[in-house]
């Protein structure tokens, strides 16, 4: 009968060969699929602070907990959280270092619901409505802070600053009051599903996964960094799994951002600000 030393070494050999395959994996998916369009939305994230990058006990019960932390690219979007928060959390607010585009209160911290209690919002844009369902059970710190900037008028009159409309990055961004991509509420906060759903140093947290189409995200310009700004994903888009989804987007709304799209980006572009202007005219709860 092994030891209880052997046990640990053989655990130990498993859990390195699992770790080289999947940073093998990694390094040849990046080769294979994204080498050129996420590495130059990183270049626009140097240049444009808040802009998403469009782009984070016992021996054997340790190499289970690693193996099991590692989810499935291609369902892990659709499939959601491996266990399920508890019915209230914690969320952190704390000040970020850009002073509030436009001003509001922090959202509450303490007792923040995780329930899959539906919340509806209508974004009424210069486009067409926009309708928005937002998932606490996914990322309730997210769309907690996301109801409060809603409900205090905060996104009433800002613009959707930037498209993009490439084969693997279809998006809209929205949030930011000055309009330049920079802009934030003056706070930020953590990274949620699907980011914290990986293991620190787990090299399957860069491989790209799918953000489907109808998807809302938040925008971020690395990890911890999420303020006011998020994406609206009108096509299936290739990104690490580092931007938090706390929605979805109803048929309707698909079809405004279908024609905002249509439109195109300002002087053909495939990135930049929308041809034709995108203004949020107010966000409403539809309860």
């Amino acid at each position: 009968m092994p030891s209880n030393e052997q046990r640990r070494e053989a655990a130990k050999r498993k859990l390195e060969r699992q770790l080289e395959r999947r940073a093998e994996r990694a390094k040849k998916r990046k080769q294979l699929t994204i080498a050129g369009s996420v590495l130059g939305v990183v270049v626009v994230v140097g240049a444009v602070a808040v802009v998403f990058a469009l782009t984070r006990g016992g021996d054997d019960e340790s190499e289970t907990t690693t193996a099991s932390a590692t989810p499935s690219s291609d369902t892990l979007i659709a499939d959601g959280r491996s266990e399920p928060l508890p019915d209230t959390v914690t969320c952190a607010y704390p000040a970020s270092a850009q002073p509030a585009a436009k001003e509001n209160t922090p959202p509450r911290t303490d007792g923040v619901p995780t329930s899959d209690e539906p919340l509806s919002y209508s974004m009424a844009t210069s486009q067409g409505n926009i309708g928005l369902t937002l998932n606490n059970p996914k990322s309730p710190c997210t769309v907690n802070s996301f109801v409060s900037l809603a409900n205090q008028g905060y996104f009433d009159g800002t613009s959707c600053h930037r498209l993009t409309t490439s084969a693997s990055l279809s998006v809209l961004q929205c949030g930011d009051p000055a309009g330049t991509g920079m802009g934030g509420p003056g706070y930020e906060f953590a990274d949620e599903f699907p980011a914290d759903q990986f293991a620190e140093g787990d090299p399957a947290a860069d491989e790209p996964i799918t953000y489907p189409r109808g998807t809302i995200a938040m925008a971020n310009a690395g990890p911890g960094t999420n303020g006011s700004q998020f994406f609206l994903v009108y096509g299936d888009s290739t990104l690490p799994p580092a931007y938090t989804v706390f929605g979805t987007i109803d048929e309707t709304g698909l079809q405004t951002l279908d024609k905002i799209a249509a439109a195109g980006v300002e002087g053909g572009a495939q990135d930049g600000k929308p041809a034709q202007p995108v203004d949020i005219t107010s966000m409403v709860s539809d309860l």
